[in-house]
């Protein structure tokens, strides 16, 4: 989600273009902007968005106050190509080795690399990533030197700070970053984290389950901390593990610091929740408040964040300048390797809306997710079905602020501000490209002529996380498959055979897409 406050600066001192100056007024300026992501969040997970079993006021007040995307996308079902995709503009799909990336990823996006902190950057703004990162860190290579300095990262593509959840917290290790470093190391206590079991009696989830709080149901059995078993194995570093229930607390907390230490000065925040995503382990203050289990209780409490974070921006006398722009990475899945009842407590609860498929999946439900734009004031509040996705945001905010993409940068990001900002007649992307974790199975929805097709293109003619209310699991699919989404927004009836000049024609712009590398004008 973004929250953007703004602060009242004069126009020449951002350099603002004539493109940006169509947007704001003659005495406004560079607003602040703050993206809260959350994290394998359905579109049917909150209640604005028809979720009836759970409801979310905090998140529902946003969507009242602004723009409610029904068409609003992330580009990856699964998290590292979404989070790469959204701070450099560019599809995932484009750059190997940008699939989930592994406890020890090196840095994956590089030094010189322009991204959407770099360019508000240049324009003034105060740059900060907090919450989870999960795109590497260190040196190609050797990876993340966990006891020293931990660069190249944030710092070094345009953040001026930030705190860290370094990987995701199903794997390893359960720490902080701090700028370069691991927040609160001992040195007589070091850190290690590797991919092979340390000695024969480290604790995993396999050799010793019977005490583990929460227990595994695939994977997640290696190195245990807070009695709940990982990815990946690591030793030391005991001072600075964190518990896992105090993660959404930490995010408040320093995100709020970050607010006031700078709220004198134009700002942009990436708030990158960990709810909901596995494990699901939520403060005592809200497990068992839902009737879902833990991943509803999770909701509550990423709804709980959202709710802190407005009420700090009131405080503080910026939400009247505030652009707030809630998203999540990809959408939902049940059983994501643990024990915590999330199917078993579903009840009539559809995680993904109207949908088929979640996360791991490029049908609707892995990649269409709530993402809702609010900025008292200047949006007008109502429902959009304009196509907008988190890849569009670095295009979108550098026009907002008054600057120019490079023009081998950023090359897939659509300026879509008009859209987010509600204005009336907005028109928002003709297009989206939808891809699974490393690219090889793509969708691609095209509106044109009152019409919503949509192409996903399988090699392997599988698809995953296919019915999200069952068992994680592969399903056989045909490769070539065409749907009419106005008509079947589940993507039960596949119009391949029925239509085929209208599949050669989508294949073709797929793979133009595909070998220009760039799809933005």
């Amino acid at each position: 989600m973004v929250l953007v406050a703004s602060f009242v600066l004069v126009v020449s001192l951002f350099g603002f273009s004539a493109e940006a100056g169509q947007h704001l007024s003659d005495e406004a300026t560079a607003p602040n902007i703050i993206v809260i992501m959350a994290d394998d969040l359905g579109y049917g997970d909150v209640s604005c968005y028809g979720a009836t079993e759970i409801q979310t006021p905090n998140i529902d007040k946003l969507a009242a106050s602004g723009v409610r995307f029904t068409s609003g996308y992330c580009s990856s079902s699964t998290c590292t190509p979404t989070r790469y995709s959204f701070l450099t503009g560019n599809y995932a799909f484009r750059t190997p080795g940008t699939g989930v990336a592994p406890p020890n990823a090196p840095a994956i996006i590089q030094p010189g690399t322009v991204t959407i902190a770099s360019l508000l950057q240049e324009a003034g703004y105060r740059t900060a990533v907090i919450g989870k990162w999960h795109l590497g860190l260190g040196e190609k290579g050797p990876g993340p030197d966990w006891n020293g300095d931990l660069k190249p990262g944030p710092l070094e593509i345009g953040f001026h700070s930030c705190f860290l959840l370094p990987t995701t917290n199903d794997r390893v290790p359960q720490v902080f970053v701090a700028d370069h470093r691991v927040a609160n190391l001992d040195p007589a206590d070091p850190l290690w984290v590797g991919d092979k079991q340390p000695s024969v009696d480290h604790p995993t989830g396999l050799t010793n389950r019977e005490t583990l709080k929460m227990d595994w149901s695939h994977g997640h059995n290696q190195t245990i901390h807070n009695g709940i078993s990982r990815i990946g194995f690591y030793t030391g570093g005991h001072a600075a593990r964190f518990r896992d229930e105090d993660l959404a607390d930490k995010w408040v907390e320093k995100s709020i610091e970050f607010i006031e230490s700078n709220r004198n000065r134009p700002f942009f925040l990436f708030l990158a929740s960990h709810d909901v995503h596995v494990p699901r382990i939520p403060h005592e203050r809200f497990a068992g408040n839902s009737s879902l289990g833990y991943r509803g209780d999770c909701i509550l409490q990423l709804d709980w964040c959202v709710g802190e974070m407005v009420a700090a921006l009131e405080r503080l006398k910026l939400r009247e300048n505030t652009l707030i722009v809630f998203c999540s990475d990809n959408g939902p899945v049940m059983d994501d390797g643990y024990q915590d009842q999330a199917l078993e407590r579903l009840g009539e609860h559809r995680a993904a809306g109207p949908f088929s498929g979640g996360k791991y999946s490029v049908f609707e439900g892995g990649t269409r997710t709530p993402f809702i734009s609010s900025w008292p004031g200047r949006i007008e509040p109502g429902i959009s079905d304009e196509l907008v996705s988190t890849i569009d945001l670095a295009h979108s905010f550098s026009v907002l602020a008054g600057r120019e993409l490079p023009e081998n940068s950023a090359v897939d990001s659509v300026n879509v501000l008009d859209a987010l900002l509600g204005k009336p007649g907005a028109k928002g992307r003709d297009y989206v490209v939808q891809q699974n974790n490393n690219g090889n199975q793509l969708g691609l929805r095209v509106r044109e002529n009152g019409r919503d097709w949509k192409l996903i293109v399988s090699p392997n003619k599988q698809a995953y996380n296919l019915v999200v209310e069952e068992t994680l699991r592969g399903t056989a699919v045909p490769e070539i498959q065409l749907f009419d989404l106005q008509a079947d927004l589940a993507e039960k009836q596949n119009l391949a055979e029925q239509f085929p000049a209208i599949v050669e024609r989508l294949m073709e712009q797929l793979q133009t897409i595909k070998t220009n590398n760039r799809s933005r004008n």
